[in-house]
């Protein structure tokens, strides 16, 4: 039952830093200024939500998802803090993990996460049935204090995000082990510390950031420590068997990999531009609004298109053979792959603790807040919201929508509503335009086989059965009643044809309009081949070419794309 509840603790520790994971990246300005700590923390702990596949296979998890600086030295302190068989052994396997994790770190500095895991063992070796009240209020001042031990916080005026970031996630860990709401109240707990000061500037980089995985024998690790200490910063390193699981920023990526392959194998290798000027961000977007937007990301919006726009996301689960992440997080390209070779891939909603700590959280940080809701015909987030809403919202700051919408359709009316909150408009407008648009936002979704909706029960077997058979490929609409059946084609040509038609109706109407083409793992069929063929047609139209929301992919199965269409604003 002790270990139950540990792998429950654990679960809900991970979805309150989800909830909190954007305000992570907006303070993120050390060791880099990268403004992901949250996104990072987010994939890399992921597998502490997956309690029912065992210890074990979370451990080899958590080695294999952790990316970045913060995910890496994480990953190194919870692989070891899993591996408590009950609350007795905490302390025990806290010191492990807290040792593994300040020697992971080429250049540890207290006032990080570090300090954070140090301050936990300290409290649970000296006594460890101390009081939950009393770990939150030490790891809080702990987090607190790295504003006098760090020059780059004190500049910027927060807290440094991967410290808090832990202190959320321990927070809502020990108030489920203590059967206490799991809510953790970042805003009132850490006041004056969550927003940059203005006159903050970024010290710009010029590195890649390096996460890759290096096979070497004991001999050459040595060797290999001095090639990232001389070529790189921000250094983490994490030993498992003969294995290193290595992160670091460094100016050059291709010499660092020519050096390093020379003393060990190079398992995988991943380098990436630190972007520190598109991805931190000093003021936040959509700020000014008279109201912040959020929506579900059923929705097909990107993180970083919904980020650009200032608007939140809810995450919907995706699960492959048992194995659950935020939809967001999950790789296209691999998800349709696993689903072609025949792996069970399902959805699930985030629980609804989770979805009432997001209300909360997000209704915290802003004023008034407009949720635009997947419609109801489609899930049960509607009258979740609505249920919280009645018992928590009595003073009506949380607006809510059920917009009868999901994919495509659901992302347009998020982002129209976005750019039209920009205006200087009130509430009232907000909310005037967006009814008007969830009226005439329109969505056609073309299907390439039967057998994924057959599999989740969307149509009958037989149904599946003979129109694969017959090459049918249906094209539905995604409405405030459900799925409806809008048309037939044999083949690909005859999808263009059929989209193509449609949206020669619109050359007869005035304005300009906004499409969201979205593929699957079709990519080039829908940049290269349809979005040339809308250009041609409509002019002047602003088309978007995004990924169809995973939620939606999952049900329909690769192959399907989609165009949702609005008059533009």
């Amino acid at each position: 039952m002790a270990d139950e509840k540990l792998h429950n603790a654990f679960a809900s520790g991970y979805e309150c830093l989800v909830v909190w994971s954007d305000l992570l990246d907006r303070i993120n300005v050390f060791p880099v200024a990268d403004g992901d700590t949250g996104t990072n923390l987010r994939i890399s702990l992921a597998p502490l939500r997956n309690s029912e596949v065992g210890r074990t296979p979370i451990i080899q998890e958590l080695g294999r998802c952790a990316v970045g600086n913060s995910g890496n030295i994480a990953a190194a302190f919870f692989r070891e803090f899993v591996r408590a068989d009950g609350p007795e052994n905490l302390a025990e396997q806290a010191g492990i993990g807290r040792d593994l994790a300040w020697q992971a770190v080429g250049d540890p500095r207290p006032g990080t996460m570090l300090s954070v895991f140090e301050t936990l063992t300290d409290l649970l070796e000296a006594d460890a049935g101390v009081a939950y009240r009393d770990i939150a209020e030490k790891l809080r001042q702990t987090v607190l204090s790295g504003l006098q031990l760090l020059p780059e916080l004190e500049r910027a005026g927060v807290v440094d995000a991967g410290a808090l970031a832990m202190f959320i996630f321990l927070d809502g860990f020990f108030r489920r082990l203590n059967g206490l709401d799991c809510f953790v109240p970042v805003h009132s707990l850490f006041a004056g510390t969550l927003r940059l000061n203005s006159g903050y500037q970024v010290d710009r980089q010029h590195n890649y950031c390096v996460d890759a995985v290096l096979q070497v024998e004991d001999a050459s690790a040595h060797q290999v420590g001095d090639v990232l200490s001389g070529l790189g910063e921000s250094v983490v390193v994490a030993k498992d068997g003969d294995r290193l699981k290595v992160h670091v920023h460094t100016p050059e990526p291709g010499r660092l990999r020519s050096q390093i392959g020379a003393l060990a194998q190079v398992l995988d290798w991943s380098d990436e531009f630190i972007d520190d000027e598109g991805a931190f961000r000093l003021s936040v977007p959509g700020q000014n609004r008279a109201v912040h937007l959020m929506t579900d990301a059923a929705g097909s919006l990107t993180m970083e298109l919904a980020r650009d726009n200032g608007i939140s996301l809810l995450d919907s689960y995706i699960i492959v053979d048992g194995v659950s992440r935020p939809e967001s997080l999950y790789s296209p390209e691999k998800m349709y792959g696993l689903m072609r070779s025949g792996a069970r891939v399902t959805t699930a909603q985030a629980s609804i603790v989770q979805r009432h700590h997001h209300y909360e959280a997000i209704r915290s940080q802003y004023e008034r807040v407009l949720y635009l809701c997947v419609g109801s015909a489609f899930t049960g987030n509607y009258d979740t919201v609505m249920a919280w809403k009645e018992k928590n919202d009595q003073d009506d700051r949380l607006l809510v929508l059920d917009t009868g919408a999901a994919s495509g359709r659901l992302g347009l009316i998020a982002l129209l509503s976005a750019r039209y909150s920009e205006r200087n408009v009130s509430v009232d407008e907000i909310l005037d335009f967006v009814r008007q648009l969830m009226d005439d936002c329109r969505e056609f979704v073309f299907i390439d086989e039967l057998k994924y909706l057959v599999a989740g029960g969307r149509v009958s077997k037989a149904g599946g059965f003979f129109g694969d058979l017959l090459h049918m490929k249906p094209v539905i609409s995604p409405a405030r009643e459900g799925v409806q059946k809008v048309g037939v084609v044999r083949s690909r040509k005859g999808q263009l044809d059929f989209i193509l038609k449609k949206l020669a109706e619109l050359n007869a109407q005035p304005g300009g309009f906004v499409l969201m083409l979205q593929y699957t793992d079709n990519k080039e069929w829908v940049t290269d081949t349809v979005r040339p063929h809308i250009q041609k047609m409509l002019p002047d139209a602003e088309i978007y070419c995004i990924p169809l929301s995973l939620t939606s992919g999952v049900h329909m199965g690769p192959g399907t794309w989609a165009v949702a269409f609005a008059a533009g604003n």
